[in-house]
């Protein structure tokens, strides 16, 4: 019966993880919540963890805990019709498209932005400021950034572009995870804080030019840390 329970409970954890339900960088029920929920014992369940972690599904920390990575396939994947994002070079090419139409949707919103999208813009970095140590919350307000910038544009085309890839555009590489609550993730949320800062000033100051380098930036900038998080060149 174990391989049976164990493949349900994977089935089931999967399901969550890949729905949203558990979102990139939000860490999974403890051991005894399993337990109790599932009727299932210790080892089934530290026998599904491990085989969400074959699928790159989940990431554990010692004396932290198990998190959700961003899912490398189907569901709230990010993808473009009938393409799905998986490996480090498909998520490089995701950034590239990004770049393109991210630069033109912020030069756009530089002049058609209204004052109640500005002050979401406002208010999302100030939340995205206070997620440090918080990696799912980060996500979710670094998500909620830039589409809500696409958004500004005043282009449906171009806000559903964005909106469609999900939250799950934002990649969780598990190396993030691992450096939660470090000195060198603080820079790295630092940095990007710093950078949709730069957004944010030129769609106030309405500087379309300035606004399209800035996300430019700022999206050649994650690109290189995703590739270094990743083990990328």
């Amino acid at each position: 019966m174990k391989p049976n329970l164990t493949a349900a409970l994977v089935d089931e954890l999967r399901r969550r993880i890949v729905d949203g339900e558990i979102a990139p960088g939000e860490k999974l029920p403890s051991e005894n919540t399993l337990i109790a929920e599932h009727g299932v014992s210790r080892t089934v369940v530290r026998e599904a963890i491990t085989r969400l972690q074959a699928e790159g599904l989940v990431h554990t920390r010692r004396g932290s805990g198990s998190f959700a990575l961003t899912p490398p396939s189907a569901g709230n994947a990010p993808q473009h019709p009938g393409r799905q994002v998986r490996t480090l070079q498909e998520r490089q090419q995701l950034m590239e498209y990004r770049i393109g139409i991210e630069s033109e949707a912020a030069a756009l919103a530089a002049s058609r932005s209204t004052t109640t999208q500005r002050a979401a813009l406002r208010s999302t970095l100030e939340a995205f400021s206070r997620a440090e140590g918080n990696p799912a919350e980060a996500l979710s307000k670094d998500f909620d950034f830039h589409r809500t910038v696409a958004e500004a544009s005043g282009n449906p085309y171009l806000a559903d572009a964005v909106g469609g890839l999900g939250p799950a555009m934002i990649a969780m590489p598990r190396h993030r995870l691992d450096r939660s609550g470090t000195e060198a993730e603080a820079t790295r949320l630092a940095q990007v804080s710093a950078e949709h800062e730069a957004v944010l000033a030129a769609l106030e100051a309405g500087d379309a030019q300035a606004a399209a380098a800035a996300m430019r930036t700022h999206l050649a900038n994650s690109k290189r840390r995703l590739e270094q998080e990743s083990g990328g060149r």
